[in-house]
């Protein structure tokens, strides 16, 4: 039963082969055995490359099914086309298509496996990827605040400049009022004079001025630190929303583009596995000698073809000799007195006719 399903799978004659010997039927089992399981590996590679496309177990197994009977459908064919034929040379050209064809079903069943097999180290290659852009996005997010914020910060330090420089003046008015008390400077009288009441009004009213700057900047100040605190939080905000699309960067382009990163030999290896298992059941044809199966092939397409070219030829020949047939015949009657008169006589007809039409038709206009 199951040589039977092999012999199926190869897409041979099976009424052809089942007339062979044991050794005839095994050969094709094994090339049917051979395609079937490249179609099996392509269905499971093809459903995990599909999961992580649509993270859903019964889509991605339902067209990974698909994808492998696609398969099986095309090695059947590619194997069950190649002819023996009685030039290697002849055989080669027939086949280069088909391992053309084998060498891109090997590239693209071979891949989604590869992503399995690596999984670990393309994780790792995409947390360092993910590192990467986690910090690429901050600073290109951070170019759209900092300099606002670095503005905001310049103006608090600004106002703040302009209270110590305020404060300055009035700590320099402070000590000129309390030397002039003193005696040590000034009118250099000890004792509050006029001119010490002078300096202390002058004092007390820079000391109002700066009281009132200092409310008046404190508020100010207060205003852009909440300014700031603002534009914080929205970097924050957008840092956190584009997160997840970094986390998310883990699809099938993503993982095969961090495969590409990994040392290229063990990759290299996984494809020239199943390239030679693809083209396994086309290089067995080609190296086979011609067997038994071959020659009752060739036999039964001979003669069949051999019955279409008689048939052929046979309607040529029919309708060369109905030709050759039909100009003797026109040629010896074109020579008799009784087919020129009667030509002639119908000829007269006509151009009477002709003449009594154009007479009947001139009479109307006239």
């Amino acid at each position: 039963m199951l040589k039977q399903f092999f012999i199926l799978c190869s897409g041979a004659d099976t009424d052809i082969l089942e007339n062979c010997s044991n050794g005839e039927q095994n050969k094709y089992a094994g090339i049917g055995a051979t395609v079937f399981f490249t179609a099996l590996m392509a269905t499971i590679a093809a459903s995990y490359a599909l999961y992580t496309v649509f993270d859903n177990l019964y889509a991605s197994l339902f067209f990974g099914l698909v994808w492998g009977l696609l398969i099986f459908n095309l090695d059947r064919y590619i194997v069950s086309t190649i002819k023996k034929r009685n030039n290697v040379l002849d055989e080669l050209l027939q086949a280069t298509p088909r391992i053309i064809l084998a060498v891109i079903i090997a590239v693209v069943i071979s891949k989604p496996l590869e992503l399995k097999i690596f999984e670990k180290e393309i994780n790792q290659v995409l947390l360092e990827q993910k590192n990467d852009l986690t910090l690429a996005n901050q600073n290109q997010i951070a170019q759209q605040y900092n300099p606002k914020i670095a503005d905001l910060e310049n103006q608090i330090t600004r106002l703040q400049s302009e209270i110590d420089t305020r404060e300055t003046e009035v700590n320099a008015l402070y000590d000129t009022y309390i030397t002039e008390a003193e005696g040590t400077s000034g009118t250099m009288k000890l004792g509050k004079g006029p001119v010490y009441k002078e300096k202390r009004e002058k004092h007390d009213a820079a000391l109002a001025e700066l009281q009132q700057l200092k409310t008046d900047n404190k508020a100010k100040i207060e205003a852009i630190e909440n300014q700031i605190v603002t534009l914080q939080s929205d970097y924050t905000t957008n840092v956190a929303e584009s997160q997840p699309v970094i986390d998310n960067f883990d699809g099938l382009m993503a993982r095969v583009t961090a495969l590409g990163a990994l040392p290229w030999l063990p990759s290299f290896f996984i494809f020239l596995l199943f390239l030679a298992i693809e083209t396994s059941p086309i290089i067995a044809k080609l190296l086979s000698p011609k067997g038994e199966y071959d020659f009752k092939l060739d036999d039964q397409e001979t003669v069949v073809k051999s019955w279409v070219d008689q048939q052929v030829a046979e309607r040529q020949l029919l309708v060369k000799t109905d030709n050759d047939i039909n100009n003797k015949v026109y040629t010896e009657i074109a020579d008799e007195e009784e087919v020129m008169n009667y030509k002639r006589k119908k000829a007269r007809e006509l151009m009477q006719h002709q003449a009594d039409a154009f007479l009947n038709k001139q009479k109307g206009v006239l």
